[in-house]
């Protein structure tokens, strides 16, 4: 084998560029990713912020304990008592004690919350109905796999 050439038959040049074209790739994939995260994050309220909180409680007939709350949004402790405090400052919560277990929180929705969740929640339907809609259906079945794909191998380069 000639020593300019690669394993493949590939000049060095040859492989530099094709490595060059790959990583221009996966900058562009990686910042359209990126962007879509961003966007979900601040539009949709993140994983763990007001939306998706008090959406939850709403759905669990308007109250649930913290202690549950924050095991549903793998949240620390002190993070949901920090994401709760800033609800109750809103008026969208109320934290009161379970009088069967006085070590335990109750976190319930007020008046207010429940208007609140109500409109978050109608948002989020809309925005999920029309997200995708400038995909063909058999463009979002591959997407849906190619983001699983993806997910797990940085699942394993996690690892």
């Amino acid at each position: 084998m000639n020593m300019c050439e690669t394993n493949d038959g590939a000049s060095p040049e040859r492989a530099d560029a094709i490595s060059s074209e790959a990583d221009e790739r996966a900058r562009q994939l990686l910042a359209g990713l990126g962007y879509c995260g961003h966007y979900m994050h601040f539009h949709g309220g993140g994983r763990s912020g007001k939306a998706p909180i008090i959406c939850l409680i709403a759905k669990r007939g308007g109250q649930i304990s913290q202690q549950e709350l924050g095991t549903l949004f793998e949240l620390k402790p002190g993070s949901l008592s920090e994401v709760l405090a800033k609800l109750e400052t809103a008026g969208l919560i109320e934290r009161t004690r379970n009088p069967e277990d006085r070590r335990q929180l109750i976190i319930k929705l007020t008046d207010e919350g429940v208007r609140e969740a109500a409109l978050d929640q109608a948002a989020r339907e809309r925005f999920r109905s029309q997200a995708f809609t400038c995909l063909t259906p058999e463009e979002q079945e591959s997407l849906g796999i190619m983001l699983q794909k993806i997910r797990k191998r940085w699942e394993e380069l996690d690892a």
